[in-house]
């Protein structure tokens, strides 16, 4: 069982940067690829990025490729995102979530565990 927990949205203006975390319950984190997912008010959830268990391997939706970078710390049993240069478009409830293998990263239904999910909202 792994319980997860997001922090760091909020309220920020176009062009500007946050940093969402997301913290892991449980001695198993290293062994699990973690993934980001948002959903937009009447929208479905759709896939952000991925990282694999050692974060040597990552996935990005094209719309935030190149402003985007997920990344973990397996010591601290915690997986982020840091965004840059958010766009009105981005804003959403950003969830983490948690999978034991790594096939078909961007299809939800596929992960195993996820978190209650943290507000980013982006105003023009």
């Amino acid at each position: 069982q792994v319980q997860l927990v997001e922090s760091g949205g909020g309220l920020v203006q176009a062009g500007d940067s946050l940093r969402l975390s997301c913290a892991a319950s449980g001695r198993t984190f290293s062994t699990y690829a973690m993934g980001w997912f948002r959903q937009a008010p009447g929208k479905e959830r759709e896939f952000v990025a991925y990282i694999n268990w050692s974060g040597g391997s990552t996935y990005y939706a094209d719309s935030v490729k190149g402003r985007f970078t997920i990344s973990r710390d397996n010591a601290k049993n915690t997986v982020y995102l840091l965004m840059n240069s958010l766009k009105p478009e981005d804003t959403a409830v950003y969830h983490c979530a948690a999978k034991r293998d790594t096939i078909a990263v961007v299809i939800r239904a596929l992960y195993d565990y996820w978190g209650q999910g943290t507000q980013v909202t982006v105003s023009s």
